[in-house]
């Protein structure tokens, strides 16, 4: 588990305050419905910003809003059984959004304050990554240039004391140790571990700072080729894609691989500002429009640092949102191919609406267009199991063949170079790759049981010298590690101890259960990089790029007839 992920910070429950109305006795339920009232004048036509002024709601101003309000009291005043206000408001505003689209809903004040920690890129706390094994903590990373890392915490520390109580049992949980190592920065922590390999329990004292979270999670050169993977837009990731490409373009770097995969989305503009990098001064980003908005366009307001760069983007089923406007830009300006399978398709802006009491509306205001004019967002509403759409390409056949995908002729638009895209349903590969389904299920199953986690932070923590002696940089690990029979093994027990009906491992499960292993050490052994790094061998999606980027105009003009045929 990971301190950068599982926390879930605690606040009051603060509701607004109103005078109560005339000769009606006072309740603490009323406070409750107030909040649901907010949501529904959102609905019936005021716009909030993130610092507006919620409006004062007036009693018996007849409407649906009012009805509202009074089916809520008479469910607190006469139901036959106590209720949960809080739980009954919260369900009732989920109720609200539900029928609008798939992308507008309601956030807690929980879940508020943990999203607000990934999209801002940081929080304060002592900087390690953990996960919980055998009833203790143990450090499978203290975060570079973190506090931990600056004290002198190493990877396989298990941290069993926080000032003077102690935090391992069967009852531990990722949120309480999130509660005791979290705190204001310039705060300090005690805490005391056990390190394999020292008799005595070593003690020390942290002072806590501002963590990153970053959403650059890997960059490497690979000849003249950089890679970036980026899973999420966050505040920061356009000042760390920036950085990256920069360090890149130092070393040699003339090419570009982009990985979106995975990637949900985020904010618009580091979308658009990455966007930008790569095109010349005044050309079209994006557009949105909504009922309540005109038209708004997005351009690139100066020459991209990396315009003249060659560029392949690497998409799947699960790249949404600000990950298809930055593929859907760059296709429709002809300024990369497309490699991977057809993404999500979620063409939607949502507005996000911040309540008194530290929840948030998140409310679709508009839809996005790309520069050619297509809109991306696939169909919702009755009868379209929208959840469910990984199964249904998986079982259209789309996910192993591009012949699957159906496009509607009213959908398709050009690009300048004459390349044909279509909208209305996520942006299209200019190269599919399918779906690897010759991959081991058994590797596949011991990531869920998470083997490769706890066996590789063991094997590290009892091997670390001698292989930070015998692979002094991530080049001579990549070349000269084999993972042996006996980590095999290992991986193997871990597995059956969960599940004893795991099977025999085939050849090719044995080769897929190494290259996971190995990732996993490179990522101890060096840093987050190198686990990407490692399996680059084993990455379809990747080795195409390469392919395409040592002769990137051929490719270019196939991918073009292609698209004519």
């Amino acid at each position: 588990m990971s301190e950068r992920v599982d926390y879930y910070e605690k606040k009051m429950n603060m509701r607004p305050d109103r005078e109560q109305e005339p000769h009606r006795k006072p309740n603490a339920f009323q406070p409750l419905l107030i909040g649901l009232v907010l949501i529904v004048g959102i609905f019936l036509g005021t716009q909030l910003g993130k610092d507006a002024q919620l409006f004062d709601f007036q009693p018996n101003s007849g409407g649906d809003a009012d009805k509202l309000l009074q089916v809520l009291e008479r469910i607190e005043d006469n139901y036959v059984d106590s209720v949960d206000g809080d739980d009954l408001v919260e369900r009732a505003i989920e109720t609200l959004l539900e029928d609008l689209d798939p992308h507008s809903f309601y956030i807690s004040p929980e879940d508020f304050s943990r999203m607000s920690e990934q999209m801002q890129g940081g929080f304060d706390g002592i900087g390690v990554e953990f996960m919980i094994e055998d009833d203790t903590l143990v450090v499978v990373n203290a975060i570079d240039g973190g506090p931990s890392q600056r004290a002198g915490i190493i990877t396989g520390d298990r941290i069993v004391l926080v000032d003077d109580s102690t935090i391992t049992g069967a009852d531990i949980t990722s949120e309480d140790v999130m509660t005791r190592l979290k705190g204001r920065s310039g705060s300090r922590v005690k805490i005391g571990v056990q390190r394999p390999g020292e008799a005595e329990l070593l003690s020390f004292d942290i002072e806590r700072d501002r963590i990153p979270i970053y959403s650059v999670v890997a960059q490497y050169q690979d000849g003249d080729v950089g890679y970036v993977k980026i899973n999420q837009f966050a505040r920061t990731t356009y000042e760390e894609f920036r950085l990256a490409v920069d360090n890149l373009r130092e070393g040699g770097t003339q090419k570009l691989v982009l990985d979106l995969r995975g990637n949900g989305g985020g904010y618009l503009d580091a979308a658009t500002n990455i966007v930008e990098e790569f095109l010349d001064k005044n050309e079209l980003i994006v557009f949105t429009e909504g009922r309540t908005q005109g038209k708004r366009n997005t351009y690139s307001s100066k020459r991209g640092k990396y315009r003249d760069m060659e560029v392949t983007v690497l998409m799947n089923q699960s790249s949404a949102s600000a990950s298809e406007v930055v593929a859907g830009a760059l296709q429709d300006h002809d300024r990369s191919i497309t490699i991977g399978r057809r993404s999500f398709g979620k063409g939607l802006v949502q507005h996000q609406y911040e309540m008194r009491d530290n929840s948030a509306l998140r409310i679709t205001v508009a839809r996005y267009y790309t520069p050619s004019g297509r809109c991306i967002q696939k169909p919702y509403g009755d009868g379209i199991d929208y959840e469910d759409d990984y199964h249904q390409r998986l079982e259209s056949g789309e996910l192993m063949s591009a012949d699957s995908i159906e496009f509607a002729d009213s959908l398709r638009f050009e690009t300048p170079g004459g390349r044909i895209v279509y909208g209305g349903g996520g942006i299209t590969p200019d190269i599919f790759i399918p779906l690897d389904t010759t991959r081991s299920p058994l590797a596949a199953e011991l990531s869920y049981l998470g083997a490769y986690r706890s066996i590789t932070l063991d094997y590290y923590v009892r091997n670390r010298q001698a292989m930070q002696q015998a692979y002094p940089d991530l080049i001579s690990f990549d070349t000269r590690f084999d993972a042996d029979d006996a980590l095999l093994t290992a991986l193997l027990d871990f597995g059956r101890e969960q599940d004893p009906e795991l099977g025999k491992p085939s050849s090719t499960d044995r080769a897929e259960m190494a290259a996971r292993a190995k990732a996993y050490l490179a990522k101890h052994l060096f840093d987050e990089s190198a686990y990407y790094y490692v399996l680059r061998h084993r990455d379809d999606d990747y080795q195409k790029a390469l392919e395409v980027l040592r002769d990137y105009s051929t490719f270019f003009q196939a991918s073009l007839a292609a698209n004519r045929e």
